[in-house]
């Protein structure tokens, strides 16, 4: 079976509280499940990459980008975003 094409309706908005999803009530919001949250920009947006970890911090395990926007998640939790000169919550490295 071939794998699906990404959704290409959808789209996120990084804010303080993680990502909305434009047009819609619905929202992706930081402390929600790493695995759930990547599943979800997966299908809407085409697989993520896996970033190393340098200038993370002790509580980030896993990053994780779909183009410019990256992702950071805890062991349990989504607990940040970054995207061009823009973050929320913890991330990793400095802002270019």
């Amino acid at each position: 079976m071939a794998d699906k094409p990404p959704r290409t309706g959808v789209t996120f908005s990084p804010d303080q509280g993680g990502l909305a999803v434009d047009d819609s009530p619905l929202r992706v919001d930081f402390g929600r499940a790493p695995e759930g949250v990547i599943a979800a920009l997966d299908r809407e947006l085409g697989p993520g990459r896996a970033l190393t970890l340098d200038g993370c911090g002790a509580g980030i395990s896993r990053q994780v980008a779909w183009g410019d926007l990256v992702l950071t998640f805890s062991e349990n939790r989504f607990v940040g975003w970054r995207q061009a000169a823009r973050s929320a919550g913890q991330i990793c490295g400095a802002l270019v």
